[in-house]
């Protein structure tokens, strides 16, 4: 009789098997991934002195895009193109085939890039290699298909946000986010926490994190990210890494900066001065510049700036036709920084009804007020060729004079805190949290110069691809009626007779005339974006 009571004590001691066994694969998991974290630090680097001496390249991952092969590295150093060869191995030749490189440049804390030219149709890999040596040595691993692939992710507070190619989710809307799970592991390794997504939407998963890296979000750093759907095969390949943790976690740092401004570019580096300067002058703060790919030295015109003492943070943002997932990323990554985030392209210029030093600013920061108002709305007047057949040199707000009579879609700024959990945006509109509204400026206030219809040499760049998800390369004989496409003009990028002047109904000059007033220099009558001729 005295032996029963004791029997229940002695099972509520015991450890069940399957408790033992997640016990066991967490401190393997934390063991395996700070050995794996050390050892990624612990890679050479490139001392600039001995740039010709052959430090080993570390591929890790190969993403084959439409037009160019990118390549991700464990060498944080960025190494100049023209030492290095792209290297493809060939299934019916014991010889590779040497290529030069289209560029290299950073990534991230814990990595470079590399693009090189597509592959021939018969490769089966493809490496790098220092140039004028021989490169022998096999290679296996076939690129990464970027229809399904999981290519970035940072922390938010609590949470990380995925940013995932092949969800398949539908455009324009919220999806269920129940249907999904994050994955997290070793870089390169296994995934081994799990967690569920608490929103989804376009190309956006956001999960809460592990509690063990919740608490401390410093184990995640460095730590690979994937997504899965519940009743998909497995989880999504991924290239993505959690980065630093300086905006996760702790006593938030209060906001600093009223006004700053996200694009995305792609070969606009001739448009950056005169476009930064002159919203400086209205009252922008800090620029965030995701940078899509650029080859024409958009870098060196952002150093520049940046000696002058413009704020602008560059983002290596390789991932083609994701613009939306691009200002998805802007929001979390601003929100900490600026109160409020304009989203608008290179070539469009806020134009004030009242033009003063810091106007827009001011505009913005009397809304701050409205506790329901979370975004900002301004439409756009768009301006033609205005009978140039050469780009303006001395910039687009005084070339381009000949707009369209009515005003068309409009452009936003918007509070990043008060974004909705699922990030969803559309044409620079954001899904906003409940209970908060967006506001439309009259066009008597404030108006956006869109300078969207250059002159041909310019425009017709456009016709190389499309930088948002949901709309179609022009080229592609598919929605030949959407809105994106310009009337008249077909797939194919030849020349109207007329191009010169179309688009223009109404001439307007008031930017120009307001520039030369107030922004050429008295004596040599250059604009601060302008440089003197030698």
């Amino acid at each position: 009789m005295d032996s029963k009571p004791e029997q229940p004590r002695k099972r509520k001691h015991k450890l069940p098997q399957k408790s033992i066994f997640l016990y066991f694969s967490f401190f393997l998991f934390i063991f395996f991934f700070c050995s794996s974290h050390h050892s990624f630090y612990s890679h050479p680097s490139l001392p600039s002195s001995t740039l010709t001496l052959p430090t080993p390249l570390h591929v890790h991952h190969r993403i084959l895009f439409p037009d160019h092969l990118l390549l991700m590295l464990s060498n944080t150093k960025i190494i100049p193109s023209h030492l290095l060869h792209c290297v493809y191995f060939l299934n019916a030749s014991p010889n590779p085939l040497l290529l030069p490189l289209l560029s290299t440049d950073r990534y991230d804390e814990f990595r470079s890039i590399a693009r090189c030219p597509l592959p021939p149709t018969n490769f089966s890999a493809v490496d790098l290699t220092w140039r004028g040596m021989d490169h022998h040595r096999p290679v296996r691993t076939t690129p990464h298909n970027w229809e399904k692939l999981v290519y970035e992710a940072i922390l938010d507070n609590d949470t990380v946000v995925v940013f995932a190619k092949g969800l398949n989710l539908r455009p324009h809307r919220v999806s269920d986010a129940t249907l999904f799970r994050c994955h997290f592991g070793l870089p390169n390794g296994a995934f081994l926490l799990t967690t569920k997504a608490v929103s989804a939407a376009q190309e956006v998963v956001r999960c809460s994190l592990p509690q063990s890296i919740g608490n401390s979000p410093e184990k995640g750093r460095g730590m690979s990210v994937s997504v899965s759907h519940v009743r998909g095969k497995g989880v999504i390949p991924s290239v993505a890494r959690i980065g630093g943790c300086e905006k996760t976690g702790g006593v938030k740092e209060k906001k600093t900066l009223e006004l700053c401004a996200c694009t995305m570019v792609w070969n606009q580096a001739r448009a950056m001065r005169e476009w930064v300067m002159y919203h400086a002058w209205l009252g922008v703060e800090r620029w965030f510049i995701y940078d899509n790919n650029s080859d024409d030295e958009i870098d060196e015109v952002v150093r520049e700036l940046e000696d002058k003492g413009y704020d602008i943070r560059r983002v290596i943002w390789p991932w083609v036709k994701s613009q939306e997932a691009g200002f998805s990323h802007c929001v979390v990554r601003a929100k900490e920084e600026c109160k409020w985030v304009g989203f608008l392209d290179v070539d469009e210029f806020f134009y004030m009804n009242e033009m003063r030093r810091n106007g827009l600013r001011s505009m913005v920061g009397n809304f701050s007020s409205w506790k329901s108002v979370a975004e900002i709305r301004t439409g756009c007047h768009n301006f033609g060729p205005s009978g140039l057949t050469t780009h303006p040199n001395r910039g687009v707000g005084v070339g381009y004079t000949c707009r369209l009579r009515s005003p068309e879609r409009h452009k936003s700024i918007v509070r990043p805190d008060l974004v909705d959990v699922s990030l969803l945006n559309v044409v620079h509109h954001f899904e906003l949290r409940e209970g908060f509204e967006a506001i439309n400026v009259p066009v008597s206030v404030a108006v956006i110069n869109h300078y969207k219809y250059q002159v041909w040499e310019t425009f017709k760049a456009k016709f190389l691809r499309r930088v948002a998800t949901y709309v179609v390369d022009w080229k592609e004989e598919v929605n030949i009626g959407s809105k994106d496409r310009v009337p008249g003009l077909g797939t194919q990028p030849i020349e109207p007779g007329d191009w010169g002047f179309r688009f223009c109904e109404v001439w307007d000059t008031r930017l120009r005339d307001f520039l030369l007033s107030n922004f050429s220099h008295p004596q040599t009558r250059l604009f601060p974006w302008e440089t003197p001729s030698p």
